[in-house]
């Protein structure tokens, strides 16, 4: 795990990707906009706070609830190549303007060796659209074809360094563990999937498969801040 490196570049668009501490706004309007030139000190020092898995790290596996109520580890998946690890969840309007890409990016790369793993990190005291039994009714009502899991006691997250929803980080299947590919969004249009013009994520999967070099390893998550009681 590494400290991230903060740099003014950064610390504008980890302010416009996530405005700081969580407000209602950022609940209801995927499109405020922020003067980032009177928060910079804010950001550079929650930027300074920020640990978690960087592209070459490996990450450790975990066993999370599913909403079928069974436990579910990357170890769970002997035949995989690798997995694509999202942090989602029901509410951020922000997760639920991905949650079809997500439901397309399972269907395209999970014969391909690269399932989706879907992972709440929200506290549901905090906001209860995220509880556990609201992830099952989302789940059946969008017909989600991959495990979602609760982090319960919010000990993975942190983990991985994920700080929105939704935040991906892309595994690489090896001998020495699950080594860490991409990070960051899915494409470049959160809002407007028909205008997306760079996918990602999907061309890191791609490079991966083709056994190419990724040339976009990290990019920033746009999304709703994770929500815990601190």
């Amino acid at each position: 795990m590494k400290l991230l490196k903060y740099t003014p570049i950064l610390a504008a668009a980890f302010l416009i990707s996530c405005g700081g501490e969580s407000t209602e706004n950022e609940e209801n309007n995927t499109e405020d906009s922020v003067d980032t030139t009177t928060v910079v000190e804010e950001v550079e020092e929650e930027v300074e706070k920020m640990t978690g898995y960087s592209v070459g790290d490996y990450a450790t596996d975990f066993s999370l609830k599913n909403i079928d109520d069974n436990m579910v580890s990357l170890a769970d998946f002997p035949e995989a190549n690798g997995f694509i690890v999202v942090f989602t969840c029901n509410h951020c309007p922000y997760a639920v303007a991905n949650e079809d890409r997500i439901i397309a990016l399972d269907a395209k790369y999970k014969d391909q060796g690269y399932p989706v793993i879907a992972i709440n990190p929200n506290d549901p005291e905090v906001n209860e659209e995220d509880s556990f039994e609201n992830m099952k009714v989302r789940a059946e009502e969008k017909g989600f074809t991959f495990p979602y899991l609760i982090d319960e006691g919010q000990e993975i997250y942190p983990q991985y360094g994920a700080t929105k929803t939704p935040h991906v980080y892309l595994l690489e299947k090896t001998e020495e563990g699950n080594r860490v590919a991409y990070i960051g969004a899915i494409d470049d249009n959160t809002n407007e999937p028909e205008n997306v013009t760079e996918k990602y994520l999907e061309n890191a999967v791609d490079a991966l498969i083709a056994g190419e070099e990724i040339a976009v390893t990290e990019t920033v998550a746009i999304g709703c801040s994770i929500k815990t009681k601190e």
